[in-house]
């Protein structure tokens, strides 16, 4: 019976290991990510750790090694860059990096959602996991003209897609999660 438990609980561990890192978001420029950093001398972990703001060209400049493309990468392959950047430099032979999106993100580089057709429209800020209904609720609900059955979810690059979100709020068949830059419409 032990044996059978830890197994269920060895693999609960990977499976939230994995969960969390297919919900990491790409960065972008104006994000701020911490870099931390081990298995290098002392004195120069100091110089690399720290806060930095992935530029316009989508880069961040770290030590001995220039500006590093971060745009585009999830914080758990940025590490991976970065870590064999310093090895193919011949900079550190096994340095350990850990990347992580910074808590405390201004509010021009939050990711938002925007919102229309509610009582407060316009941009809710973005949550993982955050769903249709979430966000509209977020945003003040529907107005009272505002109609659950036909509500428009627009996501760059793909067509638009229509939810009845009258009963089925809680079904993650029918209220989706959404990202970041998407467009939901409560049509009236």
């Amino acid at each position: 019976m032990k044996t059978s438990l830890s197994i269920i609980a060895a693999w609960l561990g990977m499976v939230s290991v994995l969960f969390a890192q297919s919900g990491e978001l790409p960065l972008r420029p104006g994000d701020r990510i911490t870099v931390s950093v081990g298995g290098i001398p002392d004195n120069e972990i100091a110089q690399i750790r720290g806060v930095y703001t992935v530029g316009e060209d989508g880069t961040i400049p770290l030590l001995y090694i220039g500006n590093v493309k971060a745009s585009g990468f999830k914080p758990s392959s940025l590490q991976r860059v970065i870590e064999q950047k310093y090895i193919h430099e011949e900079i550190y032979t096994r340095p350990t990096v850990v990347v992580s999106i910074d808590g405390g993100e201004s509010t021009a580089t939050m990711r938002t959602v925007t919102v229309t057709g509610v009582n407060k429209p316009g941009a809710v800020p973005y949550r993982q996991g955050m769903t249709l209904s979430q966000a509209i609720m977020t945003a003040g609900g529907p107005t009272p003209y505002g109609s659950m059955k036909k509500v428009k979810l627009v996501r760059a690059g793909q067509a638009p897609t229509v939810h009845n979100l009258s009963n089925g709020t809680g079904n993650p068949g029918v209220d989706v999660v959404v990202q970041p830059d998407d467009q939901i419409i409560v049509p009236e």
